[in-house]
């Protein structure tokens, strides 16, 4: 089987083979049951419909399953569908530990667990099974946006299952989406496994916090959880941000506003602008995606609130570098001199697969600021914080290179995987790990 679904050459299938948990009474091509069936000269064959009520030729029996097999970690994951449905697909999710599916025109159903990607056994979709598909699940007002951008982030949820963040793309095979799910129980910072740290930045009464790493590395469930933890510690009132809502926080001690971009607010700088007049005292922007919005963050935190926001950069030093880069030369200094005193802590992470296939671990590199930090930050010396991490280990500060000898040491990932992600080779070398 080509793993990846791709190139692979269809064969007809010989008489009285099954297919899709179908007996078939003449050779069948493997094509996709969602598209325009041909004239054939052999008798009808059986077909299935899916809940969009796609027409057929004859119907499927009702209790008849369709039989979805995947191949994990070598073993076969059988998934029985009654019918073709998005909630059915994105309920097998949570069964099977997937953290996304993926729903595009000219390809599988595809899921990614653990981090890797595994086609399903279903034919490929066609952009009308898609439409009738991913259309209900959207207003025509979110439709407008989808048509004129060619894209559209949404939440989505099925109540007693889990929420899904949802994005539908316009792409050259045409319309897909990809769902991830979102887990229904905020986890704590203990069922995360999150260093106890972690806990001692959440306390900071102001200035800035960021959670930085790659798309899919648990950013946003580790400040959800920071988020829990204030809630359950505080009594403040926090905003959030978000591009849509992900988590959603009960109230316990705290007062808690979720407003979402295009719903609640035109856009990240318009609702940073309002909270700044919303008596808040922790706010938490989804992404800083641009300068205005950094911008607005820092005046935030030195106005006195705790701002907690994400960054696609992997590392303390290319955080802070992205801080100050963002901002046009001529406003580099002044944007130094505001971002050493307001900066508390940098927390950059990214998961990585376990040795033992079970799952993914985070690693995460952590920085704390303190009067030296804000002097490397002003005087634009950032090459040296690694060296401050390394000297800041007594206050729960480390280094991810640190981390991922940790790991390969206690057998939690592969030396390999660990490899990919290094920096500094020679640190490896020195804790007795040979590089090869």
């Amino acid at each position: 089987m080509n793993f990846f679904g791709f190139g692979k050459k269809q064969q007809p299938q010989q008489q009285s083979q099954e297919v899709f948990g179908f007996r078939t009474q003449a050779p069948v091509q493997r094509t996709s049951p969602y598209a325009e069936q041909k004239p054939q000269q052999a008798p009808a064959q059986q077909s299935y419909s899916s809940s969009s009520s796609m027409s057929s030729s004859s119907s499927k029996p009702e209790d008849e399953p369709i039989l979805v097999t995947e191949e994990i970690a070598g073993k076969q994951i059988s998934i029985d569908l009654p019918e073709i449905t998005i909630d059915g697909l994105l309920s097998k999710m949570k069964e099977i530990k997937a953290s996304d599916l993926h729903f595009e025109t000219s390809s599988q159903p595809i899921y990614r667990i653990n981090g890797d990607m595994h086609f399903t056994d279903l034919p490929k979709i066609t952009q009308e099974f898609a439409e009738k598909l991913l259309y209900p699940l959207i207003t025509d007002s979110q439709r407008n946006i989808l048509n004129s951008t060619g894209n559209l982030d949404f939440c989505y949820e099925i109540p007693n299952v889990a929420r899904f963040r949802a994005n539908y793309l316009r792409h050259r095979g045409g319309l897909g989406a990809v769902f991830r799910i979102i887990p229904s129980k905020i986890p704590t910072a203990e069922e995360l496994n999150l260093p106890e740290v972690i806990k001692t930045i959440a306390n900071f009464k102001k200035g800035i916090i960021l959670v930085t790493g790659p798309t899919g590395s648990g950013k946003t469930t580790t400040m959800a959880a920071m988020i829990n933890y204030i809630n359950q510690t505080r009594k403040a009132h926090i905003i959030t941000i978000e591009d849509p809502i992900e988590f959603t926080h009960t109230p316990v001690n705290c007062l808690i506003s979720h407003r979402e971009i295009r719903q609640h607010a035109k856009s990240f700088n318009t609702a940073l602008k309002a909270a700044l007049r919303e008596d808040p005292d922790v706010i938490l922007v989804g992404e800083l995606r641009d300068l205005e919005t950094i911008s607005l963050a820092l005046t935030a935190a030195q106005m006195g609130v705790l701002v907690m926001g994400t960054l696609h950069t992997n590392s303390a030093t290319k955080t802070v570098d992205r801080m100050i880069d963002v901002f046009p030369p001529k406003q580099q200094e002044q944007a130094r001199v505001q971002l050493s005193p307001s900066l508390r802590a940098i927390i950059a992470q990214q998961l990585i697969k376990k040795a033992d296939g079970k799952g993914r671990v985070a690693a995460m590199e952590i920085l704390i600021s303190d009067l030296g930090l804000a002097n490397i930050i002003r005087e634009g010396k950032s090459p040296q914080i690694p060296t401050q991490i390394i000297m800041g280990k007594s206050r729960g500060m480390q280094l991810m290179d640190n981390v991922l000898i940790d790991l390969v040491k206690n057998n939690v990932i592969t030396k390999e995987d660990a490899m990919l992600r290094a920096k500094d080779l020679k640190l490896f070398e020195r804790a007795g790990i040979k590089v090869s």
